[in-house]
């Protein structure tokens, strides 16, 4: 893993005030890169490529492919959707104080790096509905039932507040 690169800089503070600057490096103590590229609008119509940075990315990274791996597999773990003995608040009072703490270290700084897990366990719950009532059986009705429980309950499952859309489960 590299531990320096070029910081690219907008095209109007290039050499001559045209161009790009490429050729500061910078260092970054994990190794890898810092930033983003993404498009910055500079005037109407004139666009060019900027660095962003958010914090999480100066400390490291907001969260670690090996992390969310370790993550996704404890949550697999857990077995959502064959609890069906369970009732909604036991799930809730069982993955709640996990969760949380997923979201108050990991999402300091970067909440989005964590919707696709927080969506993946809500796709759990959506087949959890499938499993536990059978009137619920097509994945329409289980996710009208869902939808209608974020709305009804909001604040049941921690991770609701950020993310309560589910992947459609097939």
């Amino acid at each position: 893993m590299k531990d320096r690169g070029a910081f690219c800089v907008h095209r109007h503070r290039g050499p001559g005030g045209i161009g790009r600057a490429c050729h500061d490096h910078f260092h970054r103590p994990g190794g890898g890169l810092l930033g983003t590229e993404r498009a910055a609008v500079r005037r109407p119509g004139k666009s060019s490529t900027a660095k962003k940075v958010t914090p999480a990315e100066i400390q490291g990274r907001p969260i670690s492919k090996d992390a969310l791996k370790k993550i996704s597999g404890q949550v697999r773990t857990w077995r959502l959707d064959h609890r069906i003995g369970s009732t909604f608040a036991q799930l809730a009072k069982a993955i709640n104080p996990i969760v949380g703490g997923w979201m108050q270290y990991y999402g300091a700084f970067y909440q989005t790096a964590l919707y696709s897990l927080l969506a993946r366990i809500n796709s759990y719950l959506v087949r959890w509905i499938r499993h536990k009532y059978r009137r619920l059986k097509t994945v329409k009705k289980a996710l009208r039932a869902y939808y209608g429980a974020t709305r009804a309950y909001p604040a049941m499952f921690r991770h609701w507040r950020w993310n309560p859309s589910a992947w459609r489960t097939g």
